[in-house]
């Protein structure tokens, strides 16, 4: 399966996305490589995202 995007312009508001739920669960990251980030933090993150995800789709459907 390739890495390329479907919607290439996607990648700077998902970035954006990613940045916003990481400060909400307080994890410090930076523009570019994130390797560095424990699994907890990296799962903390994609949580948060999966979250607020959810809470849009729920509103959209009101």
């Amino acid at each position: 399966m390739s890495k390329q995007s479907l919607v290439p312009q996607a990648r700077e508001a998902l970035d954006k996305f990613k940045m916003e739920a990481a400060s909400e669960v307080g994890v410090n990251m930076k523009q570019g490589y994130n390797g560095d980030l424990t699994s907890k933090q990296a799962g903390s993150i994609g949580g948060q995202m999966v979250k607020k995800m959810i809470e849009a789709y729920e509103n959209g459907m009101k």
